[in-house]
């Protein structure tokens, strides 16, 4: 049961990251944070590069929760978005929580 809750634990990190870093670049940049590689320079497409990696569960989750021209929800859509977030979000906040615990030990 720790190892579920562990899991449970990195995948909110995850998410928690994702939002307040897909708001911050949203409210820093003034423009919508968006799956991209593109960019002017070579920096611009790493920057871009990185921002999709960090904001991708958040962005994955808006994405799945469109709605149809009827204005309903899709199942598919959803469920998919919902299952690549919450897997980009442990990979994400894996990736946070062991450079906190390499900086903090």
């Amino acid at each position: 049961m720790s190892e579920l809750m562990l899991a449970a634990f990195i995948v909110a990190v995850g998410l928690v990251l994702a939002a307040a870093s897909t708001h911050l670049y949203q409210g820093l940049f003034r423009e919508q944070a968006m799956l991209r590689y593109d960019g002017k320079t070579y920096f611009h497409t790493l920057g871009h590069l990185l921002m999709s990696f960090v904001c991708g569960p958040y962005i994955m989750l808006q994405m799945g929760w469109q709605q149809q021209k009827d204005a309903t929800l899709a199942f598919v859509p959803v469920l998919i978005g919902s299952l690549v977030a919450f897997g980009w979000a442990f990979v994400t906040g894996l990736a946070f929580m062991s450079i906190y615990v390499a900086f903090l030990f």
